[in-house]
């Protein structure tokens, strides 16, 4: 007895395959099964389809479509820079000094909820501040916001 796939074993498969991307996270895994489901539609309309072409076409299939992701899809979709994204997203923010900063020492900022990552930011003023002070910040220099009090 020789087993002949159906085309609902191949979109099972496929299925399969997709499912796992789940677990795998590799976004790669997502084209063999994308290609199994192409090959059950084809076997669908074609069911003399033997079961060596099935094979082929599933196998050119999945080669085109991960070729295909990773030439012209996945360049897409990563950023080119993140340079001077931080500043917009920061300035004109408020938040409460949680040290002030004095001589050379830089003190410490917390905003109500985290923005770019961090609740709390190092601070330089050219004005005196004291514990629990609104500022908002004015502008980066490096690592550090300059703020001016609210």
């Amino acid at each position: 007895m020789e087993f002949e796939p159906l085309y609902w074993h191949w979109v099972i498969f496929g299925m399969l395959l997709m499912l796992s991307e789940i677990f795998i996270l590799s976004f790669f895994v997502l084209w063999f099964g994308a290609a199994a489901i192409i090959v059950g539609g084809v076997l669908y309309f074609f069911p003399a389809l033997s079961l060596t072409w099935q094979v082929f076409l599933w196998t050119l299939l999945s080669t085109l479509l991960a070729w295909g992701w990773f030439k012209f899809l996945k360049p897409l979709a990563i950023d080119k820079t993140k340079a001077g994204l931080s500043r917009e997203a920061i300035v004109g923010e408020i938040g409460q000094v949680l040290s002030p900063p004095h001589d050379d020492i830089r003190g410490k900022l917390r905003f109500p909820a985290p923005i770019l990552g961090a609740d709390e930011w190092l601070i330089i003023s050219q004005e005196p501040l004291a514990i629990g002070d609104r500022v908002s910040v004015i502008d980066v220099s490096g690592n550090s916001l300059i703020v001016k009090k609210v």
